[in-house]
């Protein structure tokens, strides 16, 4: 599924459609080139949730949490670029952030993907003239949750 994003509005409509749908053990896996979009639209998606304050880019701390309530479901909100290896993941504890939550995961491929977790919606996010595309590719547990 391709997913036209010509504006911020668009961005966060998407956000929004994929925060409204979003269970426990989910992960949203967003890939693309630096300045595409993924930060954006995580943040997108935690305003959705509930999220009313900022939402910092994770790129150094490379783990940030949002606890339910205010949100509607625990989040973790990560960003892998600076990870050199997948086992980095174990240090970090990724897991025990994971229990009873969702994760967004920019650069997912930097630790090792969660395209064969059923509960993986991954998106490919590319820059398109002013505007962004969207290449929305559901695991298992999303066929028939996003429209």
């Amino acid at each position: 599924m391709i997913e036209e994003l010509p504006d911020l509005a668009a961005m966060e409509a998407l956000g929004a459609r994929i925060a409204a749908r979003l269970m426990p053990g989910d992960v949203v896996a967003l890939e693309g080139d630096l300045g595409a979009g993924k930060t954006t639209l995580a943040r997108a998606i935690l305003h959705a949730l509930g999220h009313a304050g900022e939402v910092p880019s994770p790129t150094f701390t490379i783990i940030e949490t949002y606890d339910a309530p205010p949100l509607r479901l625990p989040m973790v909100h990560a960003d892998f670029y600076r990870l050199d290896d997948p086992a980095e993941l174990r240090e970090l504890g990724l897991d025990d952030y994971r229990e009873d939550a969702a994760l967004i995961a920019e650069w997912p491929a930097r630790a090792g993907g969660f395209a064969h977790e059923p509960g993986c919606l991954s998106l490919e996010l590319e820059i398109v003239g002013q505007g962004r595309r969207a290449i929305v590719q559901p695991g298992g547990d999303w066929v028939g949750r996003m429209p």
